[in-house]
């Protein structure tokens, strides 16, 4: 019934995507018919594409202050022009969000292309990260790891952020680094391949004016060891999602500090699984950051 790619969706998955509650979602329905799900043989709700876009726009109305029952009045091309009102506006986060994620629903580049011009019009490319992509990429760990997403539609909306960030740190990259006194080395752990957050940290430090040399995912702990002969200062930057493993993360730490910490030598953590590092006996070169602007502050 529901393959690998989801285009049928169950009232969780609705309630995963759009935030609003199943059992509101029963209620609008029950009493104000603003969706008309499918029913299976055991009179299971079943919602297509079609409804989840109705529920994102009807979210988003809902949220500026719409009472449901006026907006269960309105036409079916009513709702997504008052969207369009609203959005027009520049405190649009919300919508995009809401669009990023039909976008991946539906495997449609053009929207999300559409979607990412109209924000980066009225914002920085900065402003486009923290204020959308990061709140999005954090929903898409919930939804994937709810089953509401499948991996394909994950990949499909990472590759276009990613796209993204290549073109905007290959802009600020034609700038020579204007400090010197350290060099960044950015790299994800072994069989880590989640990578955003790591490009966009990238980002940040080439922006403002550092050398950065970005080594990306699955890099072995003494292959970072070769860099201490080109550089002299260097900060070690790592940022675990998925790897390496929360009972192994210490280990992992204490080698990665007995290979490459000295007196020139910083290493900074970032991500999921750093919460997990036993800091009471660290020596102070070992930074756990617990959020990107966190690290991005220090830098």
């Amino acid at each position: 019934m529901i393959n690998n790619v989801k285009n049928v969706f169950s009232i969780k998955d609705l309630e995963n995507l759009s935030g609003i509650k199943a059992h509101t979602i029963r209620i609008w329905e029950k009493r104000y018919n603003v969706l008309q799900p499918m029913r299976t043989d055991t009179n299971i709700r079943l919602y297509d594409l079609a409804s989840l876009q109705k529920l994102l726009n009807i979210t988003l109305l809902h949220d500026h202050g719409y009472k449901i029952s006026k907006i269960a009045a309105y036409s079916e091309e009513k709702i997504p022009s008052l969207v369009r009102e609203i959005t027009s506006s520049k405190n649009a986060k919300n919508h995009a969000i809401s669009a990023f994620k039909m976008a991946m629903m539906n495997f449609d580049q053009e929207l999300f292309f559409n979607t990412y011009n109209w924000l980066i019009a009225e914002k920085s490319f900065k402003e486009v990260f923290h204020q959308v992509f990061i709140p999005l990429m954090n929903e898409l760990g919930l939804l994937w790891q709810t089953d509401t997403i499948s991996p394909a539609h994950e990949h499909f909306i990472s590759y276009l952020i990613k796209q993204k960030l290549v073109i905007n740190i290959e802009k600020v990259q034609t700038q020579k680094p204007s400090k010197t006194d350290k060099v960044f080395v950015l790299s994800l752990p072994m069989n880590e391949i989640h990578e955003l957050g790591l490009m966009y940290i990238n980002y940040e430090i080439v922006l403002q004016g550092y050398k950065a040399i970005y080594l990306g995912e699955s890099m072995p702990i003494e292959n970072l060891k070769d860099l201490k002969k080109h550089f002299e200062s260097i900060v070690f930057l790592s940022y675990f999602t998925v790897q390496p493993e929360r009972n192994i993360v210490n280990e992992y730490v204490d080698e990665m500090i007995a290979q490459l910490l000295d007196e020139n030598t910083s290493l900074w953590y970032i991500g999921r699984l750093a919460e997990f590092i036993h800091m009471e006996k660290r020596d102070d070169k070992v930074v756990v950051f617990n959020s990107i602007s966190d690290l991005v502050d220090k830098i």
